[in-house]
């Protein structure tokens, strides 16, 4: 029977279950990454779990997110990292060597291998035709300890793109573009597959920008074939040996087709404050910015930041915009420097930052009070760039410079014909800011500074919950709302006591302090519930104040995937009476884990209004003796 290429993947590396969409399957994991903002906690938590090296081909440890160094803290948790790095076998990238997914992409992604990474935006190396997927940082380090990796067998939808991208049109207007279509909750339990023939048009870069945003759908991951591009990309990084040609069957079969004809595409821009806000760029053209951001793992790559280079060659930035470039890797940064774009781009006065990811996760560059800020980044959340009440815009590389230099947003067709640059040749490929582990690494001594506190955990479920609803919040809540990043944040990410006073924060500052008061209780939400970043935190840091359910309307993959590792039950509402959800209100649920292992919906009583309700669960035989272990770690310990 045909396959698709999602699906040949996924056969290889069946473990468990069948490829039907709604099963759960396991699937092998050849490789994982981690970056230093969540890596901590998942080392702490590989630590826990026993074994003495990793058992993937290969892992790889990044720093990229906390290199700002106000305190010790983060310099602590990059020597722990590369401690237990050398301790268990795996990889280190060292801070300023790169963004986890561009260097990722350029030195070890692998087409046909799969990758698990503790980062939403994994799904970065499906430009080259790996099956990438975000998760928890407790599912990584179960998967580097030889786990398989459980997921809900998505369905699969062919992205047939045709045509060429016309002048001033990029790459990250044929993944706006389908936000624009689909919203940030429609690629939820799907995976996206490119084929068609505007594929072969596409570099890998390219891809791999359209697979990145791939998270913003919600998506489980986003997969392109390998093919002559992808032989290209991999011959300059010397590991043409890596290749070898993928793509789905002639006549296989998708659960959905979508048809994007890449020739009627024109410049796009996401307004705030979401990913799917999206307009074209005409249509905006003329609203002041005070700042311009590029880089990310979005776009970061030589092609963009050579073509805002060009663009800005023999030009000043406006009086009243503050640039700055983030290459996506130092071999990026080598290139431009020796291609002489680097040259460019500071003459032209942008503010060269660290290659790594800075103002996308809010680590510095906040934009002033009630200014516009334009980003080439993939994700403009409410406060996610440290300004409360911001207002962060997305849109292209060309789109940025073009901004840049005329201090508004601005159609870069307006600019005329695009400038050309040239191609870097072979790019330089030093990896002496990798440090491969040692053959044997049982002698190291894991350095651990004051600011890794013990991994918090939680006892087995209880027979009854009973508690106050918290908090009530809308739709599409962010993982950055539930639980803050930026500069003043990320270095708490191994003090999980400190880190959760800040739970809810930018809705609610009295969350954590009426938490811990109440002993615990509920949270209350509605559709795309913990949307964004993989950051298991957002359950983590909840699961310790005590929360011990999240009931919503339906919740984002990874998130909900966390709470379910951390012992917080996940409860969709369904049709559930918005005024029986008043917060302050009393909850208990009765017989927990009997109604849980009985697979059907359970019963809520409202204690408040003297009233009850039912809310059903999409969790899988497994899931259900996770929760009842009181999480993941329990459960593999028990095992």
């Amino acid at each position: 029977m045909p396959q698709n290429l999602t699906q040949k993947i996924l056969a290889a590396h069946l473990v468990e279950g069948r490829l039907e969409p709604g099963a759960e399957i396991a699937i092998r994991i050849d490789q994982t990454l981690t970056q230093d903002a969540t890596g901590t906690m998942a080392y702490l938590q590989l630590e826990a779990i026993g074994v003495p090296r990793v058992r993937t081909k290969r892992s790889v440890s990044y720093v990229d997110h906390n290199m700002l160094q106000t305190g010790y803290e983060n310099a602590d948790d990059h020597r722990y990292l590369q401690s237990v790095a050398a301790r268990y076998g795996i990889y280190f990238s060292r801070p300023g060597n790169g963004i986890c997914h561009q260097v990722q992409l350029e030195r070890f992604s692998v087409p046909g291998e799969t990758l698990l990474g503790a980062d939403s935006h994994t799904p970065t190396s499906g430009g080259l035709g790996m099956l990438a997927i975000g998760a928890g940082g407790l599912d990584v380090a179960a998967a580097m300890a030889g786990a398989p990796f459980y997921l809900t067998m998505p369905r699969v939808t062919l992205v047939r793109l045709s045509g060429r991208l016309p002048e001033w049109v990029t790459a990250k207007d044929v993944i706006i573009e389908l936000l624009r279509r689909l919203t940030v909750r429609g690629g939820v339990g799907r995976v996206m597959e490119y084929g068609g023939p505007g594929v072969a048009t596409l570099s890998v870069p390219e891809r791999a920008t359209i697979a990145n945003m791939g998270a913003e759908l919600g998506a489980t991951t986003s997969i392109f074939p390998s093919d002559e591009q992808t032989l290209a990309f991999l011959r300059a990084q010397g590991r043409e040996g890596d290749w070898r040609p993928l793509a789905a069957d002639p006549d296989a079969g998708y659960d959905e087709v979508i048809e994007l004809d890449l020739s009627s595409l024109e410049p796009l821009i996401c307004l705030p404050s979401s990913p799917d806000n999206v307009r074209p760029v005409r249509e905006v053209a003329g609203t002041p910015v005070a700042q311009v951001c590029i880089g990310s793992c979005t776009n970061s790559s030589y092609t963009d930041l050579a073509s805002v280079a060009a663009i800005l060659k023999g030009r000043s930035v406006h009086p009243g915009v503050s640039l700055t470039v983030s290459p996506g890797s130092r071999q990026v940064l080598a290139a431009i420097a020796r291609s002489g774009a680097l040259a460019e781009l500071i003459a032209a006065g942008a503010r060269i930052l660290e290659a790594g990811c800075g103002p996308c996760i809010g680590m510095g560059q906040a934009p002033a009070t009630g200014t516009a800020s334009l980003r080439s980044f993939n994700r403009n959340f409410p406060g996610r760039s440290g300004t409360p009440g911001d207002q962060v815009y997305l849109a292209s590389p060309l789109v940025c410079a073009a901004s840049a230099l005329l201090g508004v947003i601005t159609d870069p067709r307006d600019l005329g014909v695009p400038p050309r640059f040239a191609e870097p040749g072979p790019l330089p490929v030093e990896d002496n800011m990798i440090i491969p582990p040692p053959a044997d690494g049982s002698t190291v001594e894991i350095v651990r500074g004051p600011n890794i506190k013990p991994l918090p955990r939680r006892g087995p479920l209880e027979e009854d919950l009973e508690g106050r609803v918290l908090l009530r919040v809308g739709d599409n809540i962010s993982t950055d709302q539930i639980m803050p990043a930026g500069a003043k944040l990320l270095p708490l990410r191994s003090n999980v006591p400190a880190l959760a006073e800040h739970v809810f924060a930018p809705i609610d500052p009295s969350f954590a302090r009426r938490a811990r008061e109440a002993g615990g209780g509920f949270v209350v939400g509605g559709q795309n519930y913990g949307q964004g970043s993989s950051r298991e935190h957002a359950a983590l840091c909840p699961m310790y104040l005590g929360v011990k359910a999240v009931f919503a309307r339906s919740f984002a993959r990874i998130h909900a995937a966390n709470l379910v590792n951390f012992g917080i039950l996940p409860l969709v509402l369904g049709e559930v009476s918005d005024d029986s959800l008043s917060e302050g209100d009393e909850w208990r649920i009765r017989r927990v884990r009997e109604q849980l292992a009985g697979g059907g919906p359970l019963r809520v009583e409202n204690l408040t209004q003297g009233t009850s309700f039912e809310v059903r669960h999409s969790l899988t035989p497994r899931q259900v003796q996770v929760l009842l272990a009181g999480g993941l770690l329990n459960y593999l310990r028990d095992a």
